[in-house]
């Protein structure tokens, strides 16, 4: 039930509507004084639904501070009309599930995550009500991973890096070390991040790329989206042109697929000989990038009966 006090404290401003003026100038905030006011029903309950959707809206636990949520979105582009239904969904979130909320912006483009990151007071003349004040990753401020021992070490912020970097010149070797370090996964584990960054990527360049790597890489285990994808984005390669860019990109991964390859024959000789391969030696041979080196080795471990008869 509504208190007096309650309905008092309000009330007055319906009866005497220009006191807010007066109210704001004892409180010291500057407002422009109102040449006209009206009072306008009171019920803001909504009789046709809206539909409100955050992107991804997670609840986390902490070991001392207790539970908080954290809705996310990804902001492709700028618009003005985000920050009003950012507050909006902190305000509902906080209201609802009675935990503080964040919000945390997802951004492909410097542009969009510098203007994402400007708080955007909501209010009149210089006083903010309420301010919307997302958390905003994106290339200015996101991990550039081009090593695949670093992918390794997490794949998630990794495959998240690369779709953020997207744009950058740094992308093709960050999809590089991506593609390395799926090389090594379980089918499970990689085709999920396979897609995911294909998705992420959309209709930029740099999807080209990777659909050249994954197609090389991921072959024999591509499930039927990544099939038709890959297919789709081929097609519009070649209808933009993007054909000689395509096919060298094909053929410098499959070269290093091929070097890759045969490394591991030339372990794989050794260990079925019974030749001991200590880990500073498996190391020479993984990383060599010469494949006639590698050609030599792999003749080599075929009839040698030590480790220094294969690498002189």
């Amino acid at each position: 039930m509504v208190s007096s006090s309650h309905e008092a404290m309000h009330r007055i401003f319906q009866d005497h509507p220009t006191l807010f003026s007066r109210v704001a100038e004892a409180l010291g905030i500057r407002l422009p004084p109102p040449v006209a006011v009206e009072v306008l029903p009171n019920d803001v309950t909504e009789t046709d639904p809206i539909e409100r959707r955050i992107d991804t809206l997670l609840r986390i636990e902490t070991r001392h501070d207790g539970p908080f949520l954290l809705a996310i979105e990804a902001q492709r582009k700028k618009d003005p009309e985000k920050p009003v239904s950012w507050a909006h969904y902190l305000a509902y979130l906080g209201s609802k599930y009675r935990l503080p909320p964040l919000l945390l912006v997802i951004c492909q483009d410097r542009s969009t995550a510098e203007w994402a990151a400007r708080p955007e007071p909501i209010g009149f003349g210089s006083w903010p009500s309420l301010t919307a004040r997302p958390i905003v990753a994106g290339p200015h401020n996101m991990p550039v991973i081009t090593e695949p021992d670093q992918v390794r070490e997490d794949l998630a912020l990794a495959a998240l890096s690369a779709i953020v970097h997207g744009t950058s010149p740094d992308i093709e070797g960050m999809l590089k070390a991506m593609s390395t370090a799926l090389m090594a996964e379980p089918e499970t584990v990689g085709i999920p991040f396979v897609e995911l960054i294909f998705r992420g990527l959309g209709r930029l360049p740099a999807a080209e790329i990777w659909s050249a790597m994954v197609a090389v890489d991921l072959d024999s285990y591509q499930s039927d989206f990544m099939k038709k994808a890959l297919a789709k984005v081929r097609a519009e390669g070649l209808a933009l042109g993007h054909t000689e860019g395509l096919a060298q990109a094909r053929a410098e991964v499959q070269a290093e697929s091929q070097i890759r390859q045969a490394a591991k024959d030339v372990l794989a000789v050794l260990a079925k000989r019974g030749i001991d391969v200590p880990q500073e030696a498996r190391e020479h041979i993984t990383n060599c990038a010469d494949p006639e080196t590698l050609h030599t080795w792999l003749l080599r471990a075929a009839t040698a009966t030590s480790l220094d008869e294969v690498i002189d």
